[in-house]
């Protein structure tokens, strides 16, 4: 009778993970000698330490066992699948001299999955067909999962048939993510399909499948169809399918709805804020999301900040060139992370850069004991924006004596830096290289920062040639940025040519047409200005107005021209008044000319905070 009670308590710290209680129960045993004598009290301490992630007493244990039967060789199997080290649970199923039972063969069909070890996957399937055993329900969905993680698609449909009357919820799980993750939504689709007309009830894995497919697709309105049944069935509350809904919103750019889902779940795990910070983030409205890091953490205890937190907010506060909010987050970081993530240190070099520090983003650079590609790629870019081409090209040697491979963005970084410096010739040189010495095909980013680098330097034809020689010289952005440069050295004949083919794009702004008719007045061609003009205004294309941006108390506010409506205009105008009274020559300057303050337009953004 003790022994019975001994064993049901073994079994509540398996269940518990209760791994004291449950070594203080093997003491106790130890010490009456009965555990050796005892194989159903030694399969029950196997269990208890294999599930308490202690798998190294538990095959002891194992070993020590003077008989063992079919429960121990099933504990043991499954605790090192379990435990993640697949190839042992293979090799002990190797050496098995009993005939294994359906939780043996699901236990090693799983660690076969997880392996992708296709080969033994079918010898143990061929195995439990002579056994009677892959008709087992879970047994036939560890083989599902086996031949999907495998890229056997239709192999695991033929079992998913073939076992019909027995297919659970976990069955059409098994398909619809293995469909999703090889690839093929539209079968994990029609599975789902299936499943609901055979009146099997979706459970919180089967929308996490689902909505996952309509996430990768952009498949939105099916989305929104999942996203209400998670609603009728109380899912969209639970974080795990939450998160999903919130990633589906977040990839279909519909923030509002997003944090309509991010509200409606009852406990926001660190996956829910890290995806609703990088999602305010990635849609440009940077000031949210560092709202909502703030939220986060404000919420103290029960939310653990991990990597990808510090990541995202410091990716916000770059966005918006606040560095007051920046250095809060690296003391946090100092304080709080023993080391310092390569993926956080490439995110703090680059606030340090966006936000007008570049000493700050250096020593940030200098300090990180690891580095990767993405690491050199961002200082090269922070010293070029910074105008320190020299030191960038520096920093690219510097990165192939390491034996660190660039790749595209490597050289966006490098061209934008020797077009920032004026190093007209460094720049071709690294251009052409790129597919000569590295085999990197230039794309349109590298020859627009070409394109712009030599129309600087007066070197139109040469531009022209790259132009003609590339697929994408057609893009508006290259083509204008060209047609800027003919209107700076006052080439007429290429200007002309550039313009033909924008406005063959048919341009959706005003640009091209006040840059021709600024090239024509240049040179005194007002029939040229006029027909530029009659251009503009057939197109039915409007100026877009030109705004500012600044950063008044860790809050960018936004001043557009000719927009009177913010909330401090009252405030502003007596600040002005009172200049007047000291500085009558300033307002008479402001008054003179109104909007000369406000020179950006709407492509430019000045975050710069020197």
């Amino acid at each position: 009778m003790i022994l019975q009670n001994v064993g049901c308590l073994l079994h509540h710290c398996s269940k518990l993970k209760a791994y004291r209680h449950g070594q203080s129960l093997h003491a106790y045993l130890f010490k009456t000698s009965t555990q050796s004598q005892d194989v159903f009290l030694s399969n029950h301490l196997i269990n208890m330490y294999a599930k308490c992630n202690d798998i190294d007493s538990a095959y002891q244990l194992f070993d020590e066992m003077p008989q063992r039967n079919l429960v121990s060789w099933s504990a043991i199997i499954s605790g090192y699948y379990q435990s993640g080290n697949h190839f042992k649970a293979l090799k002990l199923f190797s050496n098995m001299n009993l005939e294994p039972n359906e939780f043996v063969y699901a236990s090693v069909i799983s660690a076969c999955a997880a392996l992708s070890a296709l080969w033994h996957g079918k010898q143990i399937h061929a195995k439990s067909l002579k056994s009677s055993f892959d008709s087992v329900s879970f047994v036939s969905n560890s083989l599902m999962s086996m031949y999907m993680s495998c890229g056997f698609c239709d192999d695991a449909y033929f079992i998913f048939c073939n076992t019909a009357e027995n297919n659970s919820v976990v069955s059409y799980n098994a398909l619809i993510t293995g469909f999703a993750e090889n690839m093929q939504p539209q079968r994990g689709l029609d599975v789902f399909k299936l499943m609901c007309g055979q009146g099997v009830v979706p459970d919180q894995f089967t929308l996490v499948g689902v909505l996952g497919i309509c996430a990768d697709t952009k498949d939105l309105w099916r989305g929104i169809e999942i996203h209400c049944m998670g609603i009728k069935l109380g899912l969209d509350s639970v974080a795990f399918v939450g998160n999903v809904i919130l990633i589906m919103y977040s990839k279909c750019n519909l923030i509002e709805e997003m944090e309509k889902a991010f509200r409606a779940i009852e406990e926001n795990d660190v996956i829910s804020w890290n995806t609703i910070i990088s999602a305010c983030s990635l849609s440009g409205d940077h000031a949210k999301g560092l709202r909502y890091f703030e939220e986060m953490m404000d919420k103290g205890t029960g939310i653990t900040l991990d990597d990808f937190t510090f990541a995202s907010a410091l990716a916000s506060c770059a966005g918006i060139a606040s560095i007051h909010h920046g250095k809060q987050i690296h003391a946090n970081i100092i304080r709080t992370r023993p080391t310092m993530d390569t993926g956080v240190g490439n995110a703090l070099v680059n606030m340090y850069a966006k936000c007008g520090n570049i000493q700050y983003a250096i020593t940030a650079f200098d300090r990180l004991k690891h580095r990767n590609l993405v690491t050199w790629n961002t200082i090269i870019a922070a010293l070029g924006n910074h105008g320190l081409g020299r030191i960038a090209l520096y920093m690219f040697k510097k990165m192939k004596v390491l034996g660190v491979t660039p790749d595209s963005v490597t050289f966006i970084g490098l061209l934008a830096s020797c077009n920032h410096s004026g190093l007209v010739d460094e720049g071709e040189t690294c251009f052409n290289a790129m597919k000569e010495k590295y085999g990197i095909s230039p794309e349109i980013e590298h020859l627009s920062c070409l394109i712009d680098l030599l129309g600087k330097a007066g070197r139109l034809n040469d531009a022209k040639e790259y132009l003609e020689k590339y697929p994408f010289g057609h893009d508006f952005v290259v083509l204008g940025s060209l047609l800027s440069a003919c209107r700076l050295h006052g080439n007429v004949a290429v200007g002309e040519w550039v313009a033909s083919r924008l406005m063959e794009l048919q341009p959706v702004t005003s640009s091209p047409y006040v840059l021709l008719s600024n090239l024509y007045a240049s040179k005194g061609r007002w029939d040229g200005v006029a027909d530029a003009r009659k251009m503009l205004k057939g197109s039915g294309v409007k100026k877009e107005a030109g705004y500012s941006l600044v950063e008044v108390k860790g809050v960018a506010e936004k001043f557009t021209v000719g927009d009177f409506s913010h909330s401090s205009m009252q405030e502003m105008k007596d600040v002005l008044r009172n200049l007047n009274l000291e500085y009558p020559v300033f307002l008479f300057f402001f008054h003179l000319f109104p909007h000369s303050h406000q020179s950006c337009n709407n492509s430019e953004l000045f975050t710069n905070s020197q």
